[in-house]
């Protein structure tokens, strides 16, 4: 499944993290190794520009951070980033350049690219966000099959079996999501898609797709 490799979803040069993929396929890969990538890339970061709050927490200098957010390590925040009132990161992430972490959003072992924007409660787990992406107010990634088995990316009759048990959803570089949404454990959405409200979406979504149900699929003209 060419569509849900690492090239096909994500612009590298928007995050950060881009080493955290070097040598991987899919960018589900990566979610095992973003702790430790944190914990090695912090102390290299420039102190004039990033400041070291707590142990494994580093802000940028330039970003904004609201006193009722709370910041658990380890934990990167990129320069203009916003961190609002009683936004929670339990840890384990990677907020990018000019991101909105908004009210009540709470994060999880995720990486968001530069620009992306999680404003109004907001629940992002075990997922991988790119440049530009939106999730509208409520719309949640689910991490965990309520049967508790691993998680397989389905695009049709083709699977790939990502052997873990916490998988949230991939977001391409530029994708919408429309409110009150929920995004399946497995959920890859393809590049500058965009995702109807009150969605509940499961498998892999094409680029240039307009989800409006899983039965009806647009591609954009």
């Amino acid at each position: 499944m060419e569509q849900v490799k690492i090239g096909s979803l994500y612009d590298l040069n928007e995050t950060i993290a881009a080493e955290l993929f070097e040598g991987l396929t899919y960018p589900w890969e990566a979610l095992a190794k973003i702790s430790d990538f944190i914990k090695n890339l912090g102390p290299t970061l420039d102190p004039e520009r990033f400041e070291q709050w707590k142990e494994d927490v580093w802000v940028a200098r330039s970003a904004k951070v609201a006193p009722t957010a709370l910041l658990n390590g380890p934990l990167i925040i990129d320069e203009d980033a916003e961190i609002r009132h009683c936004a929670f990161v339990r840890g384990s992430a990677i907020v990018g350049k000019n991101c909105v972490v908004g009210n009540s959003t709470e994060l999880k072992n995720v990486v968001l690219f530069n620009c992306v924007q999680v404003p109004h409660y907001n629940y992002v787990g075990d997922s991988i966000l790119g440049f530009r992406s939106h999730m509208g107010a409520g719309s949640i990634t689910s991490n965990v099959k309520s049967d508790k088995t691993l998680v397989v990316v389905k695009d049709g009759k083709e699977e790939i079996e990502t052997g873990l048990k916490k998988f949230g959803a991939m977001l391409g570089d530029c994708v919408e999501v429309g409110c009150n949404s929920v995004l399946n454990p497995g959920t890859v959405i393809g590049p500058r898609s965009n995702i109807y409200p009150l969605s509940s979406v499961r498998g892999v979504v094409w680029a240039d797709s307009i989800y409006k149900n899983r039965n009806e699929i647009a591609q954009k003209r």
